[in-house]
């Protein structure tokens, strides 16, 4: 695990570099001056400070179309077709009344005259009794310059993809099909327990031959009861089939163990991202602290053994 410092308050990280600067996004709006995802900042990936938001308020489509939505959650941030994407979640809580959205930039850099978020309005939509899959947890993945994919899923029938068109950031019209990645069935349907078919927050990397899917088991956001864990799988195409390491495909409810709390110091690790650098790969991630139950950002070096990821224990 890297020894970070600084603002390190954050929920569901997702990560980028431009230039010599990283950047975080992440869930949460300030309760100070209603800033809507938290931008932090750092030019060596240890010490990480706040230096914006994204929105000043959520964008009237969003509120419009979820009235529950209070914040933004689970921003991903990517690069194609000459800008900045970031989709983002607005969401009913503990409901599928939910839509992903999207915003592009020319450049991070909040000191360039290039630079302003724009917001590009709905991209997916999940609507109760008509859906069986929730629209949050985006995630781009970026097969070549022609081929760009949104996955994202939690809970109901698990994880989802489809394909985007590059130039608009938005759904393509031209192929419409549902891409089933993984889920997770209920151990007794019967008796159904909170969190007992709980996956969510995908993020797709390729490594060598094989797409690897990373995905967070069990529950979050309950401090230091949270159970969190990040567990993965692979396919030799980005839309799947996808197995763990024993073979068991992740439709079935297989995952090969990443990262879970093993002492009692942090709990719940989850909602992976992986930062691709010239010296490694790197697993960012939040955690609850063992007594405060407060979320915490995490970034952990990622080892490559017999195709598999490997990282180190949370301390």
């Amino acid at each position: 695990m890297l020894e970070l410092a600084g603002d390190l308050g954050v929920h569901d990280p997702a990560i980028i570099r431009q230039g010599q600067t990283f950047y975080i996004f992440s869930t949460g709006q300030s309760r100070r001056d209603g800033g809507v995802i938290p931008i932090r900042c750092s030019r060596g990936l240890y010490d990480w400070s706040l230096c914006g938001y994204v929105f000043d308020r959520l964008p009237q489509w969003a509120t419009d179309e979820i009235p529950a939505a209070r914040s933004a959650w689970a921003p991903d941030i990517s690069y194609f077709n000459n800008r900045y994407h970031l989709y983002y979640s607005v969401s009913t809580f503990g409901r599928n009344d939910s839509a992903i959205g999207l915003a592009t930039n020319a450049t991070l850099d909040a000191n360039s005259p290039d630079y302003r978020w724009q917001d590009q309005g709905l991209v997916v939509r999940s609507r109760p009794g008509r859906d069986d899959w929730n629209a949050i947890d985006g995630n781009i993945v970026i097969e070549d310059a022609d081929n760009v994919w949104l996955c994202w899923g939690s809970f109901w029938s698990g994880i989802k993809m489809r394909r985007i068109d590059p130039q608009t950031g938005k759904l393509s019209q031209a192929d419409t099909t549902l891409h089933r990645l993984a889920a997770r069935p209920r151990k007794n349907p019967l008796r159904p327990q909170p969190g007992d078919n709980a996956v969510e927050a995908p993020f797709i990397i390729r490594h060598g031959d094989h797409w690897y899917l990373f995905v967070s088991f069990d529950l979050c956001c309950r401090g230091v009861n949270s159970t969190y864990n990040i567990v993965v799988g692979r396919s030799d195409r980005v839309t799947g089939p996808y197995t763990d390491k024993a073979g068991t495909p992740m439709l079935d409810g297989g995952g090969t163990m990443v990262l879970e709390a093993t002492t009692a110091n942090w709990r719940g690790p989850g909602h992976p991202a992986l930062l691709r650098e010239g010296s490694g790969d790197y697993l960012v991630f939040h955690a609850y602290h063992g007594v405060t139950g407060r979320s915490e950002l995490k970034i952990a070096s990622v080892e490559w053994r017999n195709g598999w990821p490997h990282v180190a224990p949370l301390p």
